[in-house]
């Protein structure tokens, strides 16, 4: 297991981009970390100030955005859509860390009631690759992909014992030229002195193998953290670290007690990274190049072809396939390699992309590009856009349903709806419960196998109300919500039910998964 080499510091960076670099790709970049930072909803004025690009390059960048799926026009928003999690899921996939760890990490959170995390080392920060936290009305907050400065981290000085004298200059020319963290948005504006002692801590980091933050990114919050080696170089590949709040374990009392039950799960991590055989390359992506011409020739000077065929660069990786060379990208993507390798140029530029020898691989920066604010998602909030589109064209109420665990007889209940605007329609609100047996999407999620596909239900609940629904399922094949449209006996009869709203139904059922199977490859989203 070869961990992702880390991107080097800010500082090391050219300010200027290289002759060969895509503008629009930059341009389309800086749009998309815009969003990120803003929860991933921005206006178009609201996009112009953040990235100081005209309003009519803003408009032909979310345009081309939104034909890539990776956002959605609402009114004069725009809003990151779950399929821009693709390019995070490039570098998750890539990197494989998650997909061999997640399980321990998860397992700890269990054993221990706190919260547990994933780091890798992102220039002189630290960005999650995994949490798993606990439902509390306090909990951490953090994301996938978020990124905090080392200093203010108990994993900082983890990655910091390794740093050269180049990377510790880097540090502190960042240290005096951002004092307030303004260039790390998820975590509060830094208080005075909190960075004080940080090379010491790196130097304790060093001899103890363990590190611990008390209280450095705001008051309350605790950790431990011990490194996660990779077999083949010694080097960490990423930090393990469990967090929680006074309320429940002072700093002191974290090594004490969960640091020991922390060093054994890091040893089975070890154990795992060690053993895992080699991992079998995923088909790549097909097609790309062709699409992103098609869309030239539809929509015209409103899709930015070098921006998509840009994006298309970085869902070349993947697991088993985490150092490409230039032949390997153009050959995966399609494109010329004149094409790739510019690209590859840009992003190099960017810090999305670092390059050994030949190869090139993606850095945890790519996380940056949509990640977190989707990373908390939920199969509600997946769906509620779909559902407002299938109500649009059908003019009729739909809904998403959820089966009630624990409940005899069993019960659905309702997580996600979309009215109709009709003098008669169909009124149920988020949270109603209602008798699976009686309910099209009861029956969608209790025999989800039957063999025509659908449950229909004819006045059964209401005198006149129809309503049929289809089962929306996870990666696995299983059934977790039902999705349906309701309607008057009086406007479809029962055949006009199945002959047109089914397939509109199946349609956006079939969206749904694929916003929830994307969302929840490296991610645990829940029904609501």
């Amino acid at each position: 297991m070869t961990a992702a080499a880390p991107l080097p510091f800010s500082s090391t960076a050219p300010h200027e981009p290289p002759a060969e670099a895509v503008a629009p790709l930059i341009r389309g970049v800086a749009v998309l970390e815009a969003l990120t930072e803003a929860g991933g909803t921005l206006s178009a004025s609201a996009l112009e100030r953040r990235t100081g690009l005209a309003r009519s390059t803003v408009d032909r960048i979310t345009a081309t955005l939104a034909r890539m799926g990776y956002v959605r026009p609402a009114g004069r928003d725009a809003v990151l859509t779950p399929r821009v999690m693709e390019l995070g899921n490039a570098y998750l996939a890539a990197l494989r860390l998650p997909a061999l760890l997640d399980p321990y990490a998860d397992a700890l959170a269990d054993e221990l009631d706190e919260s547990v995390s994933l780091a890798v080392a992102d220039r002189d920060g630290i960005r999650f690759i995994h949490q798993a936290t606990r439902r509390r009305a306090m909990s951490v907050s953090f994301r996938i992909g978020d990124l905090l400065p080392a200093e203010r981290t108990a994993p900082g000085p983890l990655f910091a014992a390794d740093w050269t004298e180049t990377e510790w200059s880097a540090w502190r020319a960042r240290r005096a030229a951002d004092p307030t963290d303004a260039g790390f948005p998820a975590v509060p504006p830094r208080g005075p002195g909190v960075e004080d002692g940080f090379e010491a801590r790196a130097d304790r980091a060093r001899r103890d193998g363990w590190a611990l933050d008390d209280q450095l990114i705001e008051p309350g919050l605790v950790a431990v953290s011990v490194p996660v080696r990779d077999p083949a170089t010694g080097r960490v590949a990423c930090v393990a670290s469990v967090v929680s709040h006074t309320s429940r374990h002072t700093a002191a009392d974290l090594r004490a007690t969960l640091l020991p039950r922390l060093r054994r799960a890091v040893t089975a991590m070890e154990t795992e990274l060690r053993e895992a055989p080699p991992p079998r390359p995923g088909p790549p992506p097909s097609g790309l190049a062709g699409w992103t011409t098609a869309s030239k020739h539809e929509l015209g000077r409103d899709f930015v072809e070098s921006l998509a065929r840009g994006l298309t660069v970085l869902t070349a990786f993947g697991e088993g396939r985490s150092a490409l060379t230039l032949t390997d990208v153009a050959k995966a993507t399609g494109l010329a390699r004149a094409t790739a390798r510019r690209a590859l140029i840009t992003y190099e530029h960017l810090g999305l992309v670092t390059a050994a020898g030949r190869t090139f691989a993606l850095t945890p920066r790519v996380l940056s590009l949509g990640y977190p604010p989707l990373s908390r998602t939920t199969l509600a909030r997946l769906a509620t856009p779909r559902l407002r589109a299938l109500t649009d064209r059908l003019h009729e109420p739909t809904a998403l349903a959820v089966l009630v665990p624990g409940t005899d007889p069993p019960e659905i209940q309702y997580t996600a709806v979309a009215t109709a605007s009709r003098v008669l329609t169909v009124d149920i609100t988020v949270g109603t419960r209602l008798p699976a047996a009686r309910t099209a999407l009861g029956r969608a999620l209790l025999a989800p196998d039957e063999p025509r596909g659908y449950a229909l239900a004819d006045e059964e609940l209401e005198s006149g109300l129809r309503s049929i629904a289809v089962p929306v399922r996870d990666r696995t094949g299983r059934p977790v919500a039902a999705l349906n449209v309701a309607t008057h006996a009086a406007r479809r009869t029962l055949e006009e039910c199945v002959t047109e709203l089914l397939p509109e139904l199946r349609a956006t059922a079939t969206h749904i998964q694929t916003d929830l199977h994307t969302a929840s490859r490296f991610t645990r989203v829940p029904p609501s």
